[in-house]
């Protein structure tokens, strides 16, 4: 074989590759864009474009044969949109859950007092309560603590054997039969993991009425404000301690109804 066709041979392994790569970065990419953390504006675009690159390069070799590119016709067309809609999919289920926590920060707020304190939250976008950004942030702790991240490139190997790339979309009742459920359960999540701290500040708040109306003279309505906001931050802070598991529960749930919808 001379130097010309052996040139010739590696150039098509090349794009080749190349084209493997681009296929499998259009799901992974979806994903990472509509994920929570990652796919906010407090991460640069370029760094979720490397990391897209990155696992798609790691994770071609082993996926399923990617189809064939005879040209930009409709078939490629529907295939690249069929991929975005995968991987948004995935991102927005996991977004749910994070939004799970920014609630469940809302009703703690509106307990504590703190439902004033409002900033500028890049994770989200817009201005959010404070409270509500700490549980955002202690999610995403939570996640990559207990290996969220390496469940999450499982997830997408599993959607890529599942549903490979060029394959038709499963039915689409599957994910209207699973929202509702999936709804209702991060809104139980959210209301579980306030809770607690919601009944504690609902008795203090009793409490202080009970001796403003016995004890007026006290001004208890004026001393019930900063106890109630100290009482609360030492509870959110005996909260924090005990949240692994119901949040560990919250994101199993997220990667089952992703599983579905996937498969």
């Amino acid at each position: 074989m001379d130097s010309a066709t052996q040139m010739a041979i590696d150039g098509q392994q090349a794009f080749a590759i190349i084209g493997n790569t681009l296929w499998v970065m259009l799901r992974i990419g979806a994903m990472l864009m509509a994920m929570p953390m990652i796919g906010t504006r407090a991460v640069p675009t370029r760094v979720r474009a490397l990391l897209a690159v990155a696992l798609s390069v790691a994770l071609a070799p082993v996926l399923p044969p990617v189809p064939l590119f005879h040209g930009l016709d409709s078939v490629t067309v529907l295939n690249i949109l069929r991929e975005l809609a995968v991987g948004v999919s995935i991102g927005f289920l996991l977004r749910l859950i994070f939004e799970a926590g920014a609630l469940a920060g809302e009703m703690v707020a509106q307990s504590t007092g703190l439902a004033f304190a409002q900033m500028s939250d890049p994770l989200r976008g817009g201005s959010s309560g404070v409270i509500g950004q700490w549980f955002y942030l202690l999610f995403g702790l939570l996640f990559f603590t207990s290996n969220g991240h390496l469940a999450l490139i499982s997830l997408l190997v599993d959607s890529y054997q599942a549903l490979p790339i060029g394959a038709a979309l499963p039915d689409p009742q599957a994910m209207v039969s699973i929202a509702p459920t999936l709804a209702l359960q991060i809104f139980r999540g959210a209301l579980t993991l306030a809770l607690p701290l919601v009944v504690a500040m609902l008795a203090i708040n009793l409490a202080f009425g009970v001796l403003a109306r016995a004890a007026p003279a006290l001004n208890p309505i004026q001393l019930g404000l900063p106890v109630a906001l100290l009482v609360g931050l030492f509870l959110l802070m005996l909260l924090s301690g005990e949240m692994s598991t119901p949040v560990q529960r919250l994101f199993n749930t997220t990667f089952d109804a992703a599983r579905q919808v996937t498969m």
